[in-house]
């Protein structure tokens, strides 16, 4: 009887929503589940009603925030022609935008080391990075002698671009801050692919 008036008083939403705001000023590891409660009012027991440890309630977030990046990697890609250098530049671009403008999320999705959280993304990172990589393949293919590069090239981009974001993000630098940079990074990763 009280785990349904827990359920009812405090929603899988209304955690989310709190919880994704103090993850954005804290970070991850700041944070624990009694800490998140008490900021909300709750006792720790109301989280756990919905979510079983912080890494789940983190990756439920994390997990909407690969979907976007998907999302908008996809239809960007489908309003552009496949296998044209233009399309790998606006992935490249949209990736290093996202990974700015959200840089906690970038850190938990890419960087972190922490096996509690790992274990929950490997999936998700797998879809963004095929994504990319088929795309690249789909450039490089286009150009003689380039069959041993179709399956390294594709990993030495992305952690170039996981590189400048990674940097960025250590510097406190949004999208906006460095965005001629970024542009410059990708033209100049993109004409080293056309020889």
């Amino acid at each position: 009887m009280a785990r349904k008036a827990v359920a009812q008083e405090l929603s899988r939403m209304r955690i989310l929503e709190e919880a994704r705001q103090l993850f954005i000023e804290h970070g991850y590891h700041a944070l624990t589940m009694r800490s998140i409660a008490k900021s909300m009012g709750y006792s720790h027991g109301a989280l756990y009603y919905h979510f079983s440890e912080k890494a789940e309630l983190f990756y439920a977030l994390v997990n909407e925030d690969f979907k976007m990046l998907l999302e908008r990697q996809k239809d960007m890609l489908n309003r552009s022609r496949l296998g044209d250098i233009g399309q790998l530049e606006k992935l490249m671009h949209e990736f290093i935008r996202f990974g700015l403008d959200n840089p906690h999320h970038y850190e938990i999705m890419f960087m972190i080391k922490d096996p509690e959280l790992l274990r929950y993304s490997r999936e998700e990172q797998s879809q963004c990075l095929d994504l990319f990589a088929a795309v690249v393949r789909s450039v490089v293919s286009r150009q003689p002698g380039n069959e041993k590069k179709m399956y390294s090239l594709p990993w030495s981009l992305f952690m170039s671009m996981h590189g400048f974001i990674s940097y960025n993000i250590h510097y406190n630098q949004a999208y906006q801050d460095v965005r001629k940079l970024a542009e410059q990074h990708v033209k100049y990763l993109c004409e080293g692919l056309q020889g």
